[in-house]
């Protein structure tokens, strides 16, 4: 199975959405999910009805008290599973440093969960900023799904990231598998088309042909913690997502 990390060093861009979604159109498949919330402000969290506010049984107790990732699951009806965010998890920069310890630590978690476990994809929710958390997500996963709201400053969220992920591929020695998603996409505005023509010239076929369309659906889901299908499975976004899960298993960057 696949481990995908959602991430661009953009705040704002669908982050959060797209690793809910996402999970929401395999599991219409029979293919559940374990989410991973390894962003300090916890929005994906904070979706989960029953999610905890503990920080030892968050994803932090992990990195403070070496907890198995398998202590610390929850399952979420629809999806699957969630290893869920804390705010103290900011602190994992400051306290344990840059080591390659620290930004293997995950990857070995996951190796350690998934041979106990039943086969499933990991999506990870990564925190907008370059750091530790992200960096380790990075190093854990097959692919690194990198959202582009339509709009400039988020296009260069996406070329800081393009810039990071070449920049460790002399450390991984591997190229790192990436897809660009162009989401908020609001077609009645010239912008839009803009920021997709300098994605497409920048990153060539490693952009989606799928956008992600602006919809009232996937913005008021949130709201009333559920994800776009199960709010409204016949709108324009839940369609967007369906599309998403089928190029994605076309091109073989999910099982």
């Amino acid at each position: 199975m696949s481990r995908i990390a959602v991430f661009n060093q953009k705040g704002g861009v669908g982050k959060t959405t797209t690793v809910l979604n996402l999970a929401a159109a395999l599991n219409r498949i029979n293919i559940p999910s374990l989410l991973i919330d390894m962003d300090p402000q916890g929005h994906l969290t904070q979706i989960q009805e029953e999610s905890t506010l503990s920080a030892t049984q968050s994803l932090f107790g992990f990195y403070q008290d070496n907890k198995p990732l398998s202590q610390l699951e929850i399952e979420w009806p629809n999806l699957g599973s969630l290893i869920p965010s804390h705010k103290e998890l900011i602190k994992v920069d400051s306290i344990f440093g840059k080591g390659p310890a620290i930004l293997n630590k995950l990857r070995i978690g996951l190796d350690a969960l998934e041979k106990e476990s039943t086969p499933r994809n990991t999506i990870i929710d990564c925190c907008p900023y370059l750091g530790v958390l992200s960096l380790s997500a990075i190093f854990a996963s097959d692919l690194v799904l990198i959202p582009i709201s339509s709009d400039f400053l988020s296009l260069q969220g996406a070329k800081k990231v393009e810039q990071t992920l070449k920049a460790l591929e002399p450390v991984l020695k591997k190229r790192i598998n990436r897809r660009y998603l162009m989401t908020c996409f609001d077609r009645r505005r010239g912008m839009t088309f803009e920021v997709q023509e300098q994605a497409q010239a920048g990153f060539g076929s490693e952009v989606c042909n799928t956008v992600i369309s602006e919809n009232v659906a996937i913005a008021e889901s949130p709201q009333f913690k559920k994800d776009v299908f199960r709010y409204n499975a016949s709108s324009a976004g839940a369609q967007d997502y369906e599309a998403l899960l089928n190029e994605l298993l076309n091109s073989q960057l999910l099982d």
